[in-house]
């Protein structure tokens, strides 16, 4: 088994046909794109970020079929100025599994999570919950480099934020949408 050297504080991850990598784009959306309506398809998303680690719990649950689908994650970016390509793990969880996890000190975020397709590319439109109600965002992966360099950013949205820490899951549940509202017009963007 290698081993890759990551920079976040000479942390050394083996490399693992557990761990993969996500390459992705996060958008700052005014509102749901043009044709999509709260009422479409969608999954309801917890998540339940661990204090002070880069893990979280997460679940999902299907409202057309209550299907539930539970999981612990870790995910992180080998490279702190890059939050485009992230490492991540995922453990499926049963009810008890998740109960024994349950108990660490956590912070939560909710949303509403839809498939939505753009010119050929598939995203997901994260319609946040809670504190954060008014909070959309799009995000979509890239199976390679070349993929991820090379895309323009969609036209339904105000702003690409991949590599802004604000809209990163661990920094969104310590605020709220006026928080972050705030920060959007310290930065000079807009967002009404």
């Amino acid at each position: 088994m290698g081993v890759a050297k990551l920079t976040d504080q000479n942390t050394i991850m083996p490399e693992s046909k557990y761990a993969r990598i996500e390459r992705e784009r996060r958008y700052l959306l005014q509102d749901l794109p043009e044709g999509l309506t709260r009422a479409d398809p969608h999954v309801q998303i917890t998540d339940n970020y661990l204090t002070g680690t880069r893990l979280r719990l997460r679940k999902v649950r299907d409202p057309r079929t209550n299907k539930w689908t539970v999981k612990f994650t870790q995910k992180f970016a080998p490279n702190p100025a890059d939050l485009s390509r992230t490492i991540i793990t995922n453990t499926y969880l049963n009810a008890a599994e998740y109960q024994v996890l349950s108990v660490f000190e956590a912070n939560e975020i909710r949303k509403n999570r839809y498939p939505f397709e753009w010119e050929g590319r598939k995203f997901t439109i994260d319609m946040f919950l809670g504190n954060l109600f008014g909070l959309v965002l799009a995000e979509v992966s890239f199976e390679s480099e070349a993929d991820l360099a090379g895309f323009p950013q969609p036209l339904f949205a105000i702003a690409e934020v991949t590599n802004n820490e604000l809209f990163t899951g661990g920094e969104l549940c310590d605020l709220t949408f006026e928080d972050i509202r705030e920060e959007i017009r310290r930065s000079g963007q807009w967002l009404q």
